[in-house]
């Protein structure tokens, strides 16, 4: 575990803050914000070593030496980051989705596109076998999105289980969000309705669900970036670019829902070029954001190099 100041921990609790404000937007990935912000491998490594063994070293050892090989200072800081952000922007993001949407969007298609540089510049080497690895990540994360969100919501348990370890499986790949995830399963509005309405029951197992998941799915990740970072890095590049289709800021609805608040909402939508967009495209201020979370990605990469150096 490495030896940090609090300032450093401070700056991992903002890292888990813009972590939690990407994985409420449904299209925008925890994953990639913690991809270019410099801890992605180190989370990955934190969260691989909650295992069978950390439990033997509790028994043996104690609290101390468990919390060192966790590296839970870096996860309580990490953890927390995310929890104040999903906590206190939840509504806030939920209000500016459903009244300035091209304004969220426009500012996360611009964060994203950035993002695909970012990770594209840690290959090493682009050989045939990266570039088709590149192109199928890319199809596979292009194919979820065009996918239809279920239209049901489910009110079993066992759903709301399964429907947070798939979520945050995706959450933490870069380019795959986890709150897309969740609507097309049909579980967003639920859980997001169970934070406003202080629904314990439902998040505990949705919790439970991406704890489980969580633990399990770190560790392949983990074993593919210690055995095969190359490709790895390919597949999570060509996710990212992928993913862009879902968070265009112009889309056209194709078809309509009526939620449980009797409001109708979009329901399957296209994206279209804002010339042919129906409404005002409010093109200067989308590409002022766009510019805006361009710009937000290269401050963070100059942040993690200036934190890694320190």
């Amino acid at each position: 575990m490495q030896h940090r100041k609090f300032s450093h921990y401070l700056i991992i609790l903002l890292k888990g803050i813009a972590m939690g404000a990407a994985d409420v937007v449904p299209g925008v990935s925890g994953g990639t914000i913690a991809f270019i912000s410099g801890i992605y491998e180190e989370l990955l490594s934190s969260i691989s070593a909650v295992n069978f063994t950390t439990l033997k070293l509790l028994k043996k050892e104690g609290i101390k030496a468990t919390w060192k090989a966790i590296n839970g200072n870096f996860l309580l800081a990490l953890l927390s980051g995310i929890f104040i952000s999903i906590i206190s922007l939840a509504k806030l993001i939920s209000w500016l989705l459903e009244n300035k949407p091209i304004m969220v969007w426009s500012f996360f298609f611009g964060l994203v596109l950035a993002s695909i540089l970012f990770v594209g510049k840690q290959i090493a080497k682009w050989d045939a076998p990266t570039i088709i690895l590149f192109i199928i990540g890319a199809f596979i994360a292009y194919f979820i999105t065009t996918l239809h969100p279920a239209i049901s919501e489910s009110s079993s348990l066992l759903f709301y289980f399964l429907a947070g370890a798939l979520a945050i499986c995706a959450m933490i790949l870069p380019g795959i969000s986890g709150s897309f995830i969740l609507v097309l399963l049909g579980a967003y509005k639920p859980v997001l309705d169970a934070i406003h309405n202080r629904n314990f029951q439902l998040l505990a197992v949705v919790a439970i669900g991406a704890v489980i998941g969580l633990l399990s799915f770190a560790k392949v990740l983990r074993w593919l970036f210690d055995h095969h970072k190359n490709y790895t890095l390919a597949v999570l590049t060509g996710f990212i670019l992928g993913s862009l289709n879902k968070i265009w800021p112009w889309k056209k609805t194709l078809t309509w829902r009526v939620n449980s608040h009797n409001i109708k909402i979009p329901f399957n939508e296209q994206s279209v070029s804002p010339f042919s967009y129906d409404g005002d495209p409010q093109l200067m201020m989308a590409i002022i954001l766009l510019i805006t979370g361009f710009a937000v990605i290269i401050l963070l990469e100059k942040l993690a190099n200036i934190s890694n150096k320190a």
